[in-house]
């Protein structure tokens, strides 16, 4: 039998245990790019001895799992990749998605069909691209370079890896195996991208109790009345959602926390969108100015080509570990969460000095958008423009091509972490 990719398919769980799935629920990944879930190098040490092979032995060091995935933006599965790329571990709450200081990893479970399954604990994406061509067309495509914790087969075609001489002691064959998304790939054009070039005017200033501090989000923002303490009665669970329609506007959300007896709360400028507050953490012992953009507009004009990198720079943690009476020696035995640089590649046909000039002077971005319609949005924010070209040809059109990125809003404990921020709720 030949056997064609097109029979492979594959689904993942979150993991609450980096490399021990609870074998409990599947999500569809959706449309496979490029994946390997095989791809194992094992360090072997070649060791000389007297004889006519420059290797007469060979010395096993740990096992390295690599996990390169591509997908396309389909159904909800890139979402939970980049969602646990940015490092929520609250992906299916209502609370202000942002960096952490976490690995989030996932088990994929592949299907061959009338092959078996292969199992792959421990995935983490350490760094995740999304992509949208504008000029040769195609769906949107979310690339992930992962590591794993190790990869295994089935020893029968029922997805069933508790044998007692297997290393991952994991059973999906109680689980159903979902169908795959039956909606389309988002396309370049599902993708809008805005702007928010002016923060200066339109402000909120919130003054709360000693060590009171807000978080603000994509689409979510957490009030606390002192560190780590929520304070329930500014809203019921000190949660606002900032796209409700009673809390959409910096004006509503003025009179909801100036509306408690331990806070005050004043709004300068225009009453504005309340999504517009630049993301971030701001410490309100005193009163605090956190500003909004003026407005959302689209101003990356003629967009050829698009790339948001989030690349957390991951540290993987050697080390043996005992399952099943089976000892294995593991690259990333564990991984350790490094700092994540949050970059926005750009190409576009020039149409005037607009960035150019904000290179030139290192003029902050306050806010940038993609929203991608039904499947949710994500902000950037605090952008610096890094790099900028203009290359001149013999004809045709001038295309600028700039880097950007981004650092978050705010003064108060690791507020950089809002440099990208989701509104998904999964």
């Amino acid at each position: 039998m030949v056997r064609l990719t097109q029979n492979v398919e594959a689904a993942f769980e979150a993991e609450s245990t980096y490399g021990d799935p609870p074998a409990s629920a599947l999500t569809h990944l959706g449309l496979l790019d490029t994946f390997d879930p095989r791809a194992v190098e094992m360090n072997v040490t070649p060791v000389a001895s007297i004889g006519q092979s420059t290797e007469g032995f060979h010395a096993a060091g740990p096992i390295n799992v690599t996990v390169p995935l591509k997908v396309a933006l389909q159904g909800t599965g890139w979402t939970h990749l980049l969602g646990r790329a940015i490092g929520s571990t609250t992906i299916g709450s209502a609370v202000p998605h942002s960096l952490t200081g976490t690995a989030n990893s996932v088990a994929l479970l592949v299907r061959e069909n009338g092959v078996g399954y292969t199992l792959a604990t421990g995935v983490v994406p350490n760094e995740v691209t999304l992509e949208a061509d504008y000029t040769t067309g195609g769906y949107m495509t979310l690339d992930c370079a992962c590591t794993g914790f190790y990869t295994q087969d089935s020893a029968a075609d029922n997805a069933n890896f508790s044998d007692d001489s297997l290393f991952l002691v994991d059973n999906y064959s109680a689980v159903t195996f979902p169908t795959g998304p039956t909606s389309d790939p988002l396309l370049p054009t599902d993708l809008t991208v805005t702007v928010g070039t002016a923060a200066a005017t339109n402000t909120l200033v919130p003054d709360g109790p000693a060590g009171s501090y807000i978080e603000i989000g994509e689409r979510y923002m957490r009030v606390y009345a002192s560190e780590d303490t929520l304070d329930t009665s500014v809203s019921s669970d000190g949660v606002i959602d900032l796209a409700a329609g009673a809390e959409d506007t910096t004006e509503e959300i003025k009179a909801i926390i100036h509306a408690d007896a331990n806070w005050s709360c004043t709004r300068g400028g225009s009453d504005t969108s309340s999504v517009n507050l630049l993301k971030g953490i701001y410490n309100t012992e005193a009163a605090k100015t956190i500003y909004a953009t003026t407005n959302m507009t689209t101003t990356f004009s003629n967009l050829k080509t698009l790339k948001l990198k989030v690349a957390n720079n991951n540290v993987p943690i050697a080390g043996t570990t005992t399952r099943n009476s089976i000892t294995k020696w593991l690259t990333n035995n564990s991984v350790s969460r490094g700092l994540a640089d949050v970059t926005l590649e750009l190409t576009m046909t020039a149409e005037d000095e607009t960035w150019y000039d904000k290179y030139v002077a290192k003029t902050t971005i306050p806010l940038i958008r993609l929203d991608f319609g039904s499947s949710g949005s994500i902000a950037l924010t605090n952008g610096t423009i890094t790099a900028f070209s203009r290359p001149l040809s013999g004809a045709g059109e001038i295309v600028d091509t700039m880097t950007i990125k981004f650092r978050g809003g705010g003064d108060y404990k690791n507020f950089s972490a809002f440099a990208i921020s989701a509104d998904w709720t999964l």
